[in-house]
């Protein structure tokens, strides 16, 4: 099925620029229009790269700042989108944001507000320069400066991908008013009028397809204003597609909203598509009102002819005026998201083997690593941080079933009796490798696969947290390997009578079990540093203090040959097993306290959370 699904994929694919060829052939006109439109998105493309790595990670640090009120939030999202020119990508920022926990939701709607106000700038450039000035011969010099500072290190080449951006779009926008003029009546909405409903929202529908396919409302914007300029489309149809290249905006955060299956973020995206879809039903019903204000304002500054100033005129005003309608009900807003998507209540139960074959289980996988993360270093990390916090949590627990305890004891510290620690495996045991094919490695792999995946540039705190993260990620899965080794002998004495060698078995069952319990506090816990440091060192000293005495007590113990030779080799190694375990997790813990930005988000998960792993 999945070799099926690729080769149609690739049929299509192949149909596709095969249509797009033969169109090409027929239309001279149209293939300006197109080879414009790319000139425009490529440019987009540049500019926000360009910009991006001028910034570096101070946007996001800007972000994290900017929801301190609704207004700086507002004002954020307003200079964010005039500065990046889109307004998806920043609200895919802001998704990412939330849905790492950096910022809280009520902050994340503020900086949507901002962000369709801020770009209606574009649209105001586009219309002044766009069909008053030739702006050909301003690429020119533009694109020569561009390619030259691309030599002059990471900082000249940020700056000059950012003017090679600013080139392209002008470049772009001629080549769009020429296929426009070259294709001629073929494109000719002049005699269609955006009247009545049924037109209107035909309209509305073009404004919504076009910015959904080209990923880009000020792309369809352009478009427009093209056409207007070129006197193929009246202002009515115009300011109908504006309203749908609105909507259309919100379609791409809703559907990678709801990829990431992060609640918080889910809960923005459809906020986004409430305020982008109320305000085009305000929007509608108000046109001619709208229409009429747009004229007045403008006729007595001498535009009244002017399609193009108007429609970016209209395109402030119903953004303004859904800002309006919504400001006051920002938090009653969070609130019925909150309600609408409640979060999803975690199951107490995770591995189900017992329940069904194994065959049948799925394998568990990253929980924290959305996508839309690796926009930005800082929400990277912090998906990163939840995500050995996961995974700190599922090795634990995998390594209390290689125990052959239950996994609540991690919760219960002090609370394992005798009669607990002594009893003999289950018959339902689960076993190490198939938990750790099934629960450690996907994880695993899933994170070191999100973190491969970062491109953009890192400060020197950022580097040193990836490194740590991956080195933490291979301590806690060297940890579970080497309990899987030591539940082979485990089981073995546990199944069988009371002996010396036995009771060996439980004693480092016991050490194991309370380092493990101590583990999991130290993930979760608040404590000051100093206090952190010191437990963390009572961790060490009670390990050595144990492993010397074990060994001491086994040396003793073959002397009274209450051990044999077979058995002092199993429980040496055994103990040597137990002993990287507890060092594993401890090296994982002091990595991700090392740094800065795992202590700020250390406790991501409650002491109270459930099991994971249950047998």
């Amino acid at each position: 099925m999945g070799e099926l699904k690729k080769h149609l994929k690739v049929v299509l694919i192949a149909l596709g620029l095969a249509l797009l060829a033969l169109s090409f052939w027929n239309s001279a006109g149209w293939l300006e229009l197109c080879a414009g439109l790319a000139l425009f998105l490529f440019g987009m493309q540049c500019l926000e790269e360009g910009l991006r790595q001028l910034a570096g990670s101070r946007l996001e640090q800007l972000l994290g700042r900017a929801t301190a009120t609704p207004l700086k939030a507002l004002l954020f999202g307003i200079s964010g989108t005039m500065l990046l020119q889109s307004s998806t990508l920043v609200s895919l920022l802001t998704i990412a944001f939330i849905s790492t926990g950096l910022i809280q939701l009520a902050g994340g709607i503020a900086i949507l507000f901002g962000a369709n106000l801020g770009s209606t700038s574009g649209i105001w450039l586009l219309a002044v320069l766009g069909h008053n000035v030739g702006l050909g011969p301003l690429a020119l010099p533009l694109l020569v400066t561009g390619v030259l500072l691309g030599f002059s290190g990471e900082r000249g080449k940020a700056a000059g991908r950012l003017l090679l951006g600013i080139a392209f779009i002008f470049l772009g926008v001629e080549q769009i008013k020429g296929g426009f003029a070259s294709f001629g009546g073929a494109a000719d909405f002049s005699a269609y009028q955006a009247e009545g409903l049924l037109g209107q929202l035909g309209f509305v529908a073009i404004g919504l397809l076009v910015t959904v396919v080209l990923q880009s409302s000020h792309a369809s914007l352009m478009l427009t204003l093209a056409a207007l300029g070129a006197g193929q489309l009246t202002l009515g149809p115009a300011l109908a597609i504006a309203i749908g290249a609105n909507v259309g905006t919100s379609v791409t955060t809703a559907f990678v909203g709801s990829l990431g299956g992060n609640r918080s973020g889910q809960r923005l995206a459809l906020a986004h598509v409430l305020f982008n879809g109320v305000t085009a039903v305000v929007a509608l019903a108000l046109l001619l009102p709208l229409t009429g204000l747009v004229r007045w304002l403008s006729e007595p500054l001498g535009l009244g002819d002017n399609a193009l100033i108007q429609l970016a005129l209209f395109h402030s005003l119903f953004n303004a005026l859904g800002v309006a309608l919504f400001w006051f009900w920002q938090a009653g807003l969070a609130r019925l998201l909150e309600r609408l998507l409640p979060e999803r209540a975690e199951p107490a139960v995770l591995i189900t083997e017992l329940a069904q074959p194994a065959a049948a289980q799925p394998l568990t996988r990253a929980r924290y690593l959305n996508e839309r993360a690796l926009d930005s270093a800082d929400a990277a990390a912090s998906a990163v941080a939840q995500e050995l916090q996961h995974l700190t949590r599922l090795s634990l627990e995998v390594i209390c079933h290689a125990m052959y305890l239950p996994v609540d004891l991690l919760q219960r510290p002090g609370q394992a009796d005798t009669a607990t620690l002594g009893a003999p495996p289950p018959p339902q045991a689960l076993d190490a490798e198939q938990l750790y094919q099934r629960h450690i490695k996907g994880v695993y792999g899933d994170l070191l696969a999100f973190m491969g995946r970062l491109e953009m540039p890192l400060d020197e705190q950022h580097q040193s947290f990836w490194l740590s993260s991956q080195v933490a990620a291979l301590q806690l899965v060297d940890a579970v390997k080497d309990s899987k080794h030591l539940q082979k002998n485990l089981g073995h004495y546990l199944r069988g009578g009371d002996s010396a060698v036995r009771q060996a078995y439980i004693e480092l069952r016991r050490h194991l079990l309370e380092a493990l319990q101590e583990v999991r506090a130290l993930s979760r816990s608040e404590l000051p540093e100093e206090r952190w440091n010191a437990r963390l060192q009572w961790l060490d000293e009670h390990a050595a203090n144990f492993d010397a005495a074990f060994r001491r007590r086994l040396f003793e113990a073959v002397r009274s040959q209450a051990l044999d030779g077979l058995q002092m080799s199993s429980l040496m190694n055994d103990l040597g097993y137990a002993s990287r375990i507890i060092q594993s997790l401890r090296n994982a813990l002091m990595l991700g306290d090392a740094q800065e930005l795992t202590r700020q988000l250390r406790g991501v998960e409650g002491d109270d959370g459930p099991i994971i792993v249950q047998g």
